[in-house]
């Protein structure tokens, strides 16, 4: 059974910094490229972040870029979302997903992710 666990959410000032990291079971993580998903209150779903299975290859929107990075230790089946420079808007709940797809590919879309984890909260205050 594949499970994705996310953790390391919690409540920030603006500016302030927040690592998430998420543990991938049941599968071998080096299979499947990873991403970071958020979704804020009465706001869609939105892609903060995907790694390829390898790790070679990344991409960020750009409501993120230069703040985040997304990385993976695929010996450990983990997946990091390392956040700078919080914002207020960054306030979501932060979701880990995992896509099988080819090596190089980074995966945006999140209807092309094949599992997902239960999310954890992150709230950044003013």
């Amino acid at each position: 059974q594949v499970q994705l666990v996310e953790f390391g959410g919690g409540k920030v000032q603006a500016g302030d910094s927040l690592r998430l990291s998420c543990a991938a079971s049941g599968l071998t993580s080096s299979s499947y490229a990873m991403g970071w998903f958020r979704q804020a209150p009465g706001k869609e779903r939105e892609f903060a972040a995907g790694i390829s299975r390898g790790g070679g290859r990344t991409l960020y929107p750009d409501s993120v870029k230069e703040r985040f990075t997304i990385s993976r230790d695929n010996t450990k089946n983990m997946v990091y979302l390392q956040m700078n420079s919080l914002k207020a808007e960054d306030t979501a709940v932060y979701y880990c997903a995992a896509a099988r797809v080819s090596a190089l590919v980074v995966v945006t879309t999140s209807s092309a992710y094949n599992y997902w984890g239960q999310g954890t909260q992150v709230t950044v205050s003013s």
